[in-house]
């Protein structure tokens, strides 16, 4: 079987956007200064997913329990 990257597997993606997430959320907590006075530009989409993380934790903590038992169980 051929390696893909994360860029054309989609459970590859999905990992990424839900690591990125629970990471960004993570370091808002710790350090929110440093996130909330980058909205926009580039580095705005590190805020904006630590605000995914923030206010839909319930649904990211439920894709992140799928995704894990999918990878232990399913592969």
């Amino acid at each position: 079987m051929v390696q893909q990257s994360a860029i054309f597997n989609l459970q590859g993606l999905l990992s990424v956007f839900l690591l990125l997430i629970c990471t960004c959320a993570y370091l808002r907590g710790l350090f929110p200064s440093i996130m909330d006075r980058n909205k926009k530009g580039a580095l705005g989409i590190f805020w904006k997913c630590a605000r995914i993380g923030e206010r839909k934790s319930p649904y990211v903590a439920v894709c992140c329990f799928s995704m894990a038992f999918y990878i232990l169980f399913c592969m």
